[in-house]
């Protein structure tokens, strides 16, 4: 996996403006449930079996997790006719095919699924819909992990709609037998576009049994809405392949923001993005952890921008148990570790 090397730019400068320098932090942000879930699965399962473990794919879409994670003795690969017969193997959060699932068990691998759980249940919903012989419409990117996880689940009765455009030509067997599912990490705003379009091509149109976008993805495209309505500029700390970091970016624009960029870290922070900017907005994806976040916070304090107001829009409680095969540790002890959002409020 590529790394991004740490730059040692200037500090950035406490240049004038017209107005109070302020942050507005958003909140929730950072990590969900099953992003904290999958990375704690990969370090429970080190320190279970030792290194090496390989992980298929970057356990979730973040450089700075995936090169702690290596630094600690994972190794990533793109497919598991990669790793060794009968070593471990864990399986990404965005969730694997039942093809790769058959796959770790010819080459005799030892599989840990750390696939999110609001994942599994899209998988769920493909399956069952494939057996009613439903035609699945299912919402999100050609090539994204998830989505190839979950079309992998019934591949005759899936068909991928990228974008509210392709729901103006999408074709289908039966009108009548049509259902909608989602990948997790989409704009809800563009998700429901596509759906409505979908709907007047075919009013038979079937929802899912509960909606498909999971609650981290929401509540963090809430929280920049109300953010982005009073920021001049907005700061999403996130990797470039995650989808939900980077519908944040999006969000932002659509809600007033005036700019919004993207950063892995704060050194990527331009000086020319806070000329004559009071308010900075700045959230993260939900595979972020909260240790770069405070880089951003203290790379912006040096600025002129100390003054920090969270803006909270929900709070988040959701826990998930580890997969079953690190629910015990080498002793035969139950592991109690809390999961879900442990870094969340870290600068609340």
């Amino acid at each position: 996996m590529p790394r991004i090397p740490r730059s040692r730019r200037a500090a950035l400068q406490d240049n004038p403006v017209d107005g109070h320098k302020r942050v507005l932090l958003a909140a929730p942000r950072g990590y969900c449930a099953g992003v904290d879930r999958a990375v704690v699965a990969v370090e429970k399962a080190l320190e279970r079996y030792g290194a090496p473990v390989y992980v298929r794919k970057q356990i979730v879409h973040n450089i700075h997790v995936v090169t702690e994670l290596e630094d600690k003795g994972a190794i990533f690969v793109d497919e598991v006719d990669e790793v060794p017969e009968g070593a471990h193997v864990v399986f990404s959060a965005h969730g694997v095919s039942p093809a790769v699932v058959n796959a770790a068990s010819d080459r005799g691998l030892h599989a840990i699924d750390a696939t999110c759980p609001l994942v599994t249940k899209v998988h769920r919903e493909a399956v069952r819909f494939a057996k009613n012989d439903f035609e699945i419409l299912l919402i999100g990117h050609d090539g994204h992990e998830e989505v190839e996880g979950t079309a992998g689940e019934a591949p005759d009765h899936v068909t991928v709609v990228n974008s509210p455009e392709e729901a103006d030509t999408v074709v289908v067997r039966d009108p009548s037998k049509v259902v909608w599912l989602s990948q997790t990490t989409l704009s809800v705003d563009e998700t429901m576009e596509t759906v409505n379009r979908l709907r007047t091509r075919f009013p038979e149109l079937q929802n899912p049994p509960s909606d498909d976008i999971c609650y981290a993805t929401q509540n963090r495209q809430v929280a920049i809405k109300k953010v982005a309505a009073e920021a001049e500029l907005v700061i999403v700390v996130g990797s470039a392949n995650s989808s939900n970091s980077v519908r944040l970016v999006e969000v932002a624009l659509e809600y007033g923001a005036k700019a919004a960029y993207r950063v892995d870290y704060a050194d990527e922070v331009e000086q020319e993005w806070l000329d004559g900017v009071a308010t900075v907005g700045v959230t993260s994806g939900a595979s972020v952890p909260e240790v770069l976040v405070e880089e951003v916070l203290e790379a912006l304090s040096g600025a002129g921008y100390a003054d920090v107001q969270e803006v909270r829009t929900a709070e988040e409680d959701l826990m998930f148990s580890l997969p079953k095969e690190l629910r015990q540790d080498a002793a035969g002890q139950r592991d109690a570790r809390p999961l879900g959002g442990r870094t969340t409020e870290a600068s609340a």
